[in-house]
């Protein structure tokens, strides 16, 4: 009963964030076609990716991976809430001074300078959003997080038409809409979530400010490494690729924006488990090996599928953007894999969050990082633009087999090496397949059929033991 109970709470818990998700995930699937209409040229779509990119990269320094301490911590029940919501503040607070002051320094960041009031406002209402949602996480008021969700995403919305085809801001406008949307969700959930009851200054606890600071502050190189694999292939198509092809390398970098639309169907999904597991993998404290094991293996099924499905969907759905955007399809293959690693990597992050070890997190993701800078440089050199697709794969890849070994050191899970082995080489072969046979369609619609079988008997099992556990509570 007890274990059938975890299983259970795991998937309400799934479907719950994924209600929560669903407005602001289908905005996400929506939203890039659009700016290919709504922005000029992919030079503009590009210059807006790389500011939003600086801004991704800047969260984490500024609230120093407090976010991370604020649900592991506010998730102990003997720690008291409001000492970690004050604390959570009070580091945001300094993290934010301290960019203020390294102001000069954040404008050598190439193409910065001119956005970077609204850079930094972003910076400050996205950290404050995440300090607020985090902290509903920890208290589980997952249906007020689902609320949040839909009205993020309607009012994100709302100001990317206002300030996009109203205005006609451009990339100003693009950042303002994100600015607005954190703002009002952050406003939101401090009230809604009653966060106001929590917020008293002598609350304020330095003990356990430093030992939130000890958790998070090895994030922060972490979340560096994790933006140096995932966004630093921009800046390198920016600064290595202009006059490729005989366009400028804002264009290119416009085209490779436009080749994560694809993988983020994997990142949506793997994202809405994510939070979810999350909360299961700290609360649930019996036989955590089985459970671990069991769950992965159904959750790399599911990945594997969703994966061979968007690489075989990568040339027909690239119609929906504007024309001259469809060879943005040659960067979604590995890209998709790369995408599939990430939440694989997430996953086992979850056993360092279990046990407190977020220096592991840290030297997994930097080795990572490293190996990512090199591969870029050399492979933009080999292949081109494409390249950084390729390095992003393998250098996430190496991070899933580092954790794989260093997590059995804390929780012996089984990944069925073999079974990982043959999915990825069936995928690797459909890739192989789409960029040399003109005719693709039936080998890699065979490959993606495969691989689906492959996994189906676990996703199906897993379906009718959620099926009998619905039955048995009626």
């Amino acid at each position: 009963m007890a274990d059938s109970k975890r299983y259970s709470t795991l998937v309400n818990n799934t479907i719950l964030f994924a209600i929560s998700n669903f407005g602001s995930k289908i905005l996400s699937l929506i939203i890039q076609p659009y700016l290919s209409y709504a922005l000029d040229s992919p030079d503009v779509m590009g210059v807006t990716s790389l500011m939003q990119s600086v801004a991704n990269l800047l969260i984490p320094v500024v609230s120093l991976g407090v976010s991370y301490a604020v649900i592991r911590f506010g998730l102990d029940k003997s720690v008291d809430k409001s000492s970690v919501f004050m604390n959570g503040l009070a580091t945001i607070c300094v993290g934010f001074a301290m960019m203020v002051l390294c102001w000069p320094l954040v404008r050598l960041i190439p193409n910065a300078g001119d956005y970077l009031v609204l850079i930094y406002l972003c910076v400050l209402m996205s950290c404050l959003r995440t300090l607020c949602t985090q902290f509903i996480r920890a208290r589980m008021l997952n249906r007020l997080v689902a609320v949040d969700g839909v009205l993020t995403s309607a009012t994100l919305l709302g100001f990317y038409v206002l300030f996009l085809n109203v205005l006609h801001l451009g990339a100003n406008g693009y950042l303002l809409a994100m600015l607005c949307s954190d703002a009002c969700s952050a406003i939101f959930v401090f009230v809604a979530g009653h966060c106001s009851t929590y917020f008293n200054f002598k609350k304020f606890n330095q003990s356990l400010w430093k030992e939130m600071l000890r958790y998070c502050i090895p994030m922060i190189p972490a979340s560096i490494s994790f933006w140096v694999i995932n966004a630093s292939d921009l800046f390198f198509v920016q600064g290595m690729c202009d006059g490729v092809g005989g366009h400028s390398s804002s264009w290119w970098v416009g085209l490779l924006k436009s080749g994560y639309y694809l993988p983020q169907i994997i990142t949506i999904v793997g994202q809405i488990f994510y939070e979810a597991w999350q909360l299961s993998a700290v609360t649930e404290e019996s036989d955590r090996q089985e459970f671990f094991s069991r769950v992965f293996r159904v959750y790399a099924s599911v990945m594997f599928c969703c994966a061979a499905g968007v690489i075989w969907l990568c040339q027909p759905m690239m119609h929906i953007f504007r024309q001259d955007y469809f060879l943005g399809w040659q960067f979604v293959p590995f890209l998709t894999l790369a995408s599939l690693c990430t939440c694989l990597n997430n996953f086992l992050n979850s056993v360092y969050v279990v046990y407190k070890r977020s220096t592991s997190s840290l030297y997994t993701m930097l080795a990572g990082a490293v190996v990512n800078l090199i591969l870029n440089f050399f492979f933009i050199q080999w292949l081109g633009p494409w390249g950084v697709t390729l390095a992003s794969f393998l250098s996430l890849l190496l991070v899933f087999l580092l954790r794989a070994y260093s997590t059995r050191g804390l929780l012996v899970i089984d990944f069925h090496p073999g079974w990982m082995l043959l999915n990825l080489s069936l995928i690797l072969v459909e890739i192989v397949i789409l960029f040399t046979l003109e005719n693709w369609v039936l080998p890699v619609t065979l490959l993606t059929a495969l691989v689906c079988a492959l996994n189906f008997r676990e996703v199906f099992t897993m379906l009718q033991k959620l099926l009998g556990m619905a039955k048995r509570k009626k």
